[in-house]
Formats: C-alpha cells, sequence, structure tokens
C-alpha cells in the first residue's frame, strides 16, 4: 500500500509555501532575531567594562602622582572615582545577569558573561589598590626624595601597561596579547622583591625611617597582587576564547 504524504502550502505574498519550509524559515529568523539582540546587549555590556577599566586604569595614574604631591584635590577625585567603580560593577554585573536569564546564551556567549564577572571583580580589586596608594600618598609625599617611592612609581606604571594590553585581549579576543599582558607580571613580581629587600635593609642601617618604609612595604604588597588580578584579566580572556582554563600566574606553578 502506498502512502501518500500530505503537505500544507501557505499562501506568502501570493506564493504557495510548503508549510514545513515555512516554519523552518520563521524559526530561523526568529534566531537571527535572538542573536542581533544579544550582540547588542554583549556590545552595551562591552563599552561600560571598558568605561570601568578606563577609569581604573585612569585613577592609578592619579594615586601614583599623589605619591609625590600629596595634592589634595587630586586624593577627593580619586575617592569619588571609587564610588563611580563600585557603581559601575553593579550595573555591569545586573546586566550581565539579564542578559543570561532572558537570552540564555551558550558556547562562547555565555563564557564572555562568565568572564565579565571575573573582569569586573578584578577591576573593582585594582581599584581599591589605588585607594590604598592614595591613604599612603597623604603620608609618603611629605618624604618626596625617599627613593623607595620610584620603585612603587614603576610598579604602577606597569601595572597600567598590563592592564591596558589585558583588556586590549579582551576586546579583540586575542589570546596572545593575554598571556603577553600577564608575563609583564614577572617585572612586578621582581620590582617587589627587590624593594623589599632594599627596605628591610634600609630599615637595619636607619631604624627613624621605619614607619615610612613599612608604608612602602605594604604599598609594594598592593603592587604584587594588583599584577595578580590583572593576570586573572587575562585567564578569563583564554577560557572565553578557548573554552579551557589556564593557569598564567607563575608564582603559583
Amino acid at each position: 500500500m502506498n502512502t501518500v504524504r500530505q503537505v500544507w502550502y501557505l499562501p506568502i505574498l501570493g506564493i504557495n509555501v510548503p508549510k514545513i519550509i515555512f516554519l523552518a524559515a520563521l524559526d530561523k529568523g526568529i534566531i537571527m532575531a535572538a542573536r542581533s539582540l544579544l550582540e547588542v546587549e554583549l556590545n552595551r555590556l562591552r563599552k561600560e567594562l571598558a568605561l570601568m577599566a578606563a577609569r581604573v586604569e585612569e585613577d592609578l595614574g592619579k594615586a601614583c602622582s599623589i605619591l609625590r604631591s600629596g595634592d589634595e584635590d587630586l586624593i577627593t577625585e580619586v575617592k569619588e572615582s571609587e564610588k563611580i567603580v563600585d557603581a559601575l560593577q553593579l550595573k555591569i554585573e545586573d546586566m550581565a545577569l539579564a542578559l543570561i536569564a532572558t537570552q540564555q546564551p551558550v558556547a562562547r556567549d555565555l563564557r564572555e558573561l562568565i568572564t565579565i564577572f571575573k573582569i569586573t571583580a578584578s577591576l573593582e580589586r585594582i581599584g581599591d589598590f589605588g585607594i590604598h596608594i592614595v591613604k599612603a600618598g597623604k603620608k609618603l609625599s611629605r618624604r618626596p626624595s625617599f627613593r623607595a617611592i620610584e620603585r612603587i612609581e614603576l610598579m604602577v606604571e606597569t601595572g597600567q601597561e598590563m592592564l591596558k594590553s589585558a583588556f586590549t585581549a579582551y576586546l579583540v579576543q586575542d589570546v596572545d596579547v593575554a598571556r603577553k599582558s600577564a608575563a609583564m607580571d614577572d617585572i612586578i613580581d621582581a620590582d617587589h622583591k627587590n624593594l623589599t629587600e632594599e627596605v628591610l635593609s634600609l630599615i637595619k642601617r636607619h631604624p627613624e625611617l621605619a614607619k615610612p618604609a613599612i608604608r612602602i612595604l605594604k604599598l609594594s604588597g598592593y603592587m604584587e597582587r594588583m599584577g595578580d588580578h590583572i593576570t586573572a584579566i587575562s585567564e578569563g580572556v583564554i577560557y572565553m576564547v578557548e573554552g579551557h582554563h589556564e593557569n598564567l600566574n607563575r608564582k603559583e606553578k
């Protein structure tokens, strides 16, 4: 017995189109529209994240200037900027959560959203380290000739360069740039080690300098951890692009 398969036709713009083809095209259109909306929202997130990263990097530079000048206006600027950074973190994370809930992203899109949470957390911590510099700067600026300050400045500059590179790696989704950024953490680690040795030696020779010297040691420790947080951003980029976790922190290997 021959079975006759029935095919229902729908008139579309005066043309009879098989129902199965029409529904498939409709589904494809819905998927493309959803993809388009997801991409629009991801771009919004990227822009907000770029604003947060730029502000944190700029605040690090201002904090470094305060080490020398003790400028009260600059101190106020950095403290107010920290509040904006904290607000941006909450805004970005809320946007990312909403996107996960409403768009149900998968694969690389989902990994990017997970990475965004990692980046915002790291940026917020880096911003906190900038505040530590500001607080120490109010007192260390009275000793502008204190040579150890120069090493802190170099560590901050390296951190700024690392941060720019790591965030560029995120924007262009380039794992090689991410790895190069993380490699610069070795410079900060070496500076931290050398500075620690110098300061401890200084305290032995000049006990009267112990108080400012200890402040410098604390700042150096903050800068060392800053490098670790920027490295974490680079690790997030690799996870986002390649889908696996890679430890770029050589101290832990």
